[in-house]
């Protein structure tokens, strides 16, 4: 399993552009083959700031995601919201605690 964690740090007037966004396309990134799950959060002292975190069953399908139609017209819509350049990690999850 794969987990992606994405940084996305947008201009303040956008927030409400990009809540857009993610609520129009969040069910196809969740059934999108391979993804198992999808979040999304948002800074309590910096509202402009936003985290997705998905996980995914292999590397396989995020690099499917990402080389998709799908993907790359709705990061051409998002990538003109951000105030910085988005930041992401893929991880591994070593141990969870609940």
């Amino acid at each position: 399993m794969l987990i992606r964690i994405v940084k996305l740090t947008l201009k303040k007037e956008n927030i409400a552009s990009f809540e857009q966004i993610f609520e129009e396309t969040k069910d196809f990134i969740r059934n999108f083959e391979g993804c198992l799950s999808l979040e999304l959060y948002q800074d309590r002292k910096q509202p402009n700031i936003f985290f997705t975190y998905s996980t995914w069953e292999k590397e396989e399908n995020l690099d499917d995601y990402r080389k998709s139609e799908f993907f790359r017209n709705v990061w051409g819509k998002t990538k003109l919201l951000f105030e910085d350049k988005p930041e992401a990690w893929s991880v591994n999850r070593i141990k969870s605690v609940r």
